[in-house]
């Protein structure tokens, strides 16, 4: 009997969505980014003048501005992360080779307090700390919540912040470029895109589609028109 158990696959019954979002999350979000701030700017810009060229511009201004401020932000506090945790790794590197009987007592209590039987907690240790490596990695996961062959890399957070935020920042500025006068063209694609990120967002989220929807669209909304107000206001006053 114990045979036919052991030899039976584990099946796996139901599936959960990934909570941390994954690379979805920051791509959806770098692109909201782009598209509330470059929208709210080209509405504040076309409250106060109704030269295009000059909407245009501050549009360009604005994409270029936010892309290469969120590539920057990313890139530096990613890499401060990966080097904060790369630091703390080398520390328990170090523990496991200087005291590797207490580290090994350390991970068996670790065991212990998920509610693991001691004896059992103890072997468990015991067999894991014959592989350094896989010592490590295993303190590493406990103690800093890392992965230490799995570390953040800077470059690519801050490749994928200026690709999304352009991506984003394009939307309300793209009728613009392509010679469509008024503001009311860039106040329907930005809406329609506002709409769809928040529903894709509904992905790592507990929300349905529309509320997500619908909530982004509103944040967006009111941005743009607190933007335009002022615009407005200033150009209304020849400054």
């Amino acid at each position: 009997m114990t045979g036919a158990v052991s030899g039976v696959r584990a099946e796996i019954h139901h599936q959960h969505r990934d909570v941390n979002g994954g690379w979805l999350r920051p791509a959806v979000f770098g692109a909201m980014d782009g598209l509330v701030s470059n929208f709210a700017l080209i509405a504040g810009v076309a409250g106060g003048t109704a030269d295009t060229k000059i909407i245009a511009l501050a549009g360009v201004a604005g994409l270029a501005a936010g892309a290469f401020s969120m590539a920057g932000g990313e890139y530096v506090s990613v890499a401060s992360q990966r080097e904060l945790a790369q630091a703390e790794i080398d520390v328990e590197r170090r523990e496991l080779e200087r005291n590797p009987e207490a580290e090994e007592a350390e991970l068996a209590q670790l065991y212990v307090q998920r509610g693991v039987e001691p004896e059992t907690a103890r072997e468990v240790a015991r067999q894991i700390s014959r592989n350094p490596e896989k010592a490590l990695e295993v303190h590493a996961r406990a103690e800093l919540g890392v992965d230490p062959h799995d570390l953040p890399s800077p470059m690519l957070a801050a490749v994928s912040s200026f690709l999304s935020f352009t991506i984003g920042a394009l939307i309300p500025l793209l009728p613009y470029l392509l010679g469509v006068q008024g503001l009311w063209v860039s106040v329907i694609a930005s809406s329609v895109a506002l709409f769809a990120a928040g529903a894709v967002v509904s992905q790592v989220t507990a929300r349905s589609w529309w509320f997500s929807g619908l909530r982004q669209l509103l944040v967006g909304a009111v941005a743009a028109a607190l933007t335009w107000g002022l615009g407005t206001a200033v150009g209304a006053s020849g400054l």
